[in-house]
């Protein structure tokens, strides 16, 4: 099986960003070989402040998701957050994401899955890796073909996740494709006055440790200037880092 990599920015900031992002992507895939998933969010609707940047919204976002997707040629993969909003992402994305703290939703996994899409379900912080076969199960009901899990860490007391990579093979017993969320992985959640912190040093060994438990795909959120970020500034990877360690997980 091919290693899935997925990469982009947490939130849609402006077309520019989308821009250098693909380009980067581009550039990496024709160089390694790889097939690497644009991510990136039209709305964060689960920031810690009211006062937090979102996004340009559904309709804006989905344009500029599908711009990049006819411009570059990547495949696209994007959240949703509300039922609703699956149909109208399933027009654009070839992967609906379901996030972790939503992952029990019955009636976003049943939307998600009508789609036709591949669903990626991203493990909440308060749950186990075997716990999972519950939500793939209820998108396998609703007509799920091609179903993901991602590993993204635990809650540990307050304001801090811990990883217990033993999930990503728990979870390998339930679906074939496991991918390690090593930037989200490496949160401080709510912990820096309002907003999430992190330590993105971290980041390359989340992705090292996870290839030696079987994950056979790895997300990392990416910028050119991580500190500058509008969304997980501290937890993203700079771009100038993702092609050599694509290459240190395809060894």
């Amino acid at each position: 099986m091919k290693t899935t990599f997925i990469a982009g920015p947490c939130v849609i900031e402006s077309a520019e960003l989308l821009d250098i992002v693909a380009a980067k992507l581009v550039d990496i895939n024709q160089r390694l070989g790889t097939d690497i998933i644009f991510k990136a969010s039209y709305d964060k609707a689960n920031r810690t402040s009211i006062s937090s940047f979102r996004g340009p919204g559904i309709d804006k976002g989905l344009l500029m998701l599908n711009d990049i997707k006819e411009k570059y040629g990547l495949r696209i993969l994007t959240d949703i957050h509300e039922a609703w909003q699956a149909e109208h992402a399933g027009q654009v994305v070839d992967v609906i994401q379901i996030p972790a703290f939503l992952c029990r939703q019955t009636d976003l996994l049943i939307a998600a899955a009508r789609t036709g899409k591949t669903v990626n379900i991203k493990k909440a912080q308060f749950l186990s890796g075997c716990d999972m076969r519950y939500p793939v199960e209820k998108a396998r009901d609703a007509g799920a073909q091609d179903i993901w899990l991602t590993e993204r860490g635990n809650m540990m007391g307050y304001n801090n996740l811990v990883v217990d990579f033993r999930n990503i093979p728990d979870m390998l017993d339930i679906v074939p494709t496991v991918i390690m969320d090593c930037t989200h992985s490496v949160q401080r959640p709510g912990g820096a006055g309002g907003k999430t912190g992190g330590d993105r040093r971290f980041v390359p060994q989340m992705a090292l440790a996870a290839k030696a438990f079987g994950a056979t795909g790895y997300f990392f959120e990416v910028h050119p200037d991580p500190d500058k970020g509008l969304s997980d500034a501290a937890n993203m990877l700079e771009l100038n880092k993702l092609e050599s360690l694509i290459q240190q997980l395809n060894k």
